[in-house]
């Protein structure tokens, strides 16, 4: 069957994951994963989750604290062969779920206009604009948005 499972995961997770997206021009380092999520955090600060199908590892969420009311989702990814199947949806309720847990009163996430599916998901979710980032090219540039919890 193809059920999911969504459990916590590693930034080892992340990487392994972020090199299979093709989208992502950037690729993430564990070094660079590892200090943005865990550096001297408590846990209940960061949060990555890992969607499984089959055992085989096909997506992710991570982020971590901004300060006591606000979590900042970072990253997140599905492999190409799993989207449009409702996984990034399960993994944004998981994700809001935890946050709203842990006492947190908003989520902020960044994202492009080069990625049109993301922007639909949020605004879909109830996210709304709150910034704009400015970095010399609509491209480049980056849209804030938050949503209160």
């Amino acid at each position: 069957m193809n059920e999911i499972d969504i459990r916590p995961g590693t930034p080892t997770d992340i990487v392994y994951l972020n090199a299979r997206i093709p989208e992502f021009t950037e690729r993430a380092t564990l070094g660079r994963v590892a200090s943005r999520l865990l550096n001297g955090s408590a846990p209940s600060c960061s949060l990555i989750l890992v969607a499984y199908r089959q055992q085989l590892p096909i997506a992710y969420k991570a982020g971590y604290a901004l300060n006591s009311e606000e979590f900042y989702s970072w990253l997140d990814g599905v492999l190409p062969d799993h989207r449009q199947t409702g996984i990034a949806t399960r993994l944004r309720e998981a994700q809001e779920r935890w946050a709203r847990e842990q006492g947190y009163q908003r989520i902020r996430v960044k994202s492009m206009k080069r990625y049109p599916a993301m922007l639909k998901l949020l605004v879909s979710a109830g996210y709304q604009v709150c910034a704009y980032e400015d970095a010399g090219t609509p491209e480049a540039s980056k849209i804030v948005f938050q949503k209160m919890l």
